[in-house]
């Protein structure tokens, strides 16, 4: 069992490196590298079409301000997605007149998030048996 101390949420903790995941958490702010960067942008376009301001704004807002992602991860990602096919991007006017590039989930974006989310999930699963592994009978 760890010690009380370990289980706290205000211990900082610096990369970890696992299963191709960087994770650096340092006073409840979470940095992501690409592949977990791409998901979270494909699951937030899931909901429907936005604007590059928007998805990293819903980002934030879902994850309660742990998760910001900066306009120099998020527009590079877009356009690496759109590049791979999972999303489509067009020009629009926006309410206040300004144009504003929107993006939309493609069905491969679709069947990307499934494969991802489903890879994330055993990911997650595997950190958990670590952390809270089951009792050892003889």
């Amino acid at each position: 069992m760890l010690p009380p101390q370990l289980l706290s949420p205000s211990i900082l903790l610096t990369s970890y490196i696992l299963m191709g995941y960087i994770v650096n958490m340092k006073r409840s702010r979470i940095e992501f590298v690409q592949g977990t960067l791409d998901m979270l942008i494909l699951r937030t376009l899931a909901h429907g079409p936005l604007h590059g301001y928007g998805i990293a704004q819903t980002i934030g807002r879902t994850t309660d301000s742990a998760i910001q992602v900066e306009a120099g991860s998020l527009y590079p990602a877009l356009q690496r997605l759109e590049l791979q096919g999972l999303l489509t991007a067009q020009w629009q006017v926006s309410g206040n007149g300004r144009r504003t590039r929107i993006y939309r989930l493609t069905p491969g974006g679709v069947k990307r998030l499934e494969a991802e989310v489903s890879r994330w999930e055993e990911f997650v699963g595997a950190v958990a048996l670590i952390l809270h592994p089951k009792p050892v009978t003889e």
